[in-house]
């Protein structure tokens, strides 16, 4: 059922958030690394199946400094749009990102970033107690803008906001409707650490 993919999703994000609580003082977990966890906002674009903004979607990102200001490392992150009519549009895109930082020592730090991998995705019609769907896989790019904000910034712990647009290749037919490419755009809000 569409409740239980959120209800692992959810007892994930808290058992992250719990842990972030849960470190002592100024060491961080992973030296010369960051994690955002965060609550999205997706809008998308050009689609008849689902075209309303949703809030439920999140991500989840780590990555490792390889210089002062360039990261790279794992994310996985998910969004449902829906639509007046039960359908849907779950998307599960997982990868690499890639980020550079400006004034990594200040409160603010600057970044864009790219992440690059394979987006899930489930295009559904439910009517009554059947639901029809299509299950489809396609390339994920998705550029971002964003600021971490650490109110001390030897601490490692703040917020994380970030713009960002996702292009997917995934394509499929549900009922009367086509979906050629999924394209959104959206805000992230979290933690940092």
């Amino acid at each position: 059922m569409k409740t239980s993919k959120y209800q692992v999703l959810k007892t994930i994000a808290l058992c992250v958030v719990l842990l972030a609580a849960a470190r002592t003082g100024k060491a961080q977990v992973f030296p010369n690394s960051y994690i955002n966890v965060d609550w999205q906002v997706g809008v998308p674009l050009g689609s008849s199946l689902a075209d309303k903004a949703s809030g439920w979607g999140m991500n989840f990102e780590g990555g490792y400094f390889i210089t002062p200001a360039i990261a790279v490392g794992p994310f996985i992150s998910y969004q449902t749009n829906l639509e007046t009519i039960p359908r849907s549009v779950f998307q599960l895109p997982f990868g690499v990102t890639s980020r550079y930082t400006w004034l990594t020592d200040s409160v603010f730090q600057p970044y864009a970033g790219l992440k690059l991998g394979a987006n899930y995705a489930e295009l559904s019609s439910y009517y009554y107690v059947v639901k029809q769907y299509n299950d489809t896989w396609g390339f994920y790019l998705s550029p971002e803008i964003g600021v971490s904000i650490f109110p001390r910034p030897d601490y490692r712990f703040g917020f994380h906001v970030a713009l960002y647009y996702s292009y997917a290749t995934n394509s499929g037919d549900v009922l009367t409707y086509s979906v050629n490419n999924l394209n959104n755009f959206g805000i992230r809000v979290g933690i940092s650490f």
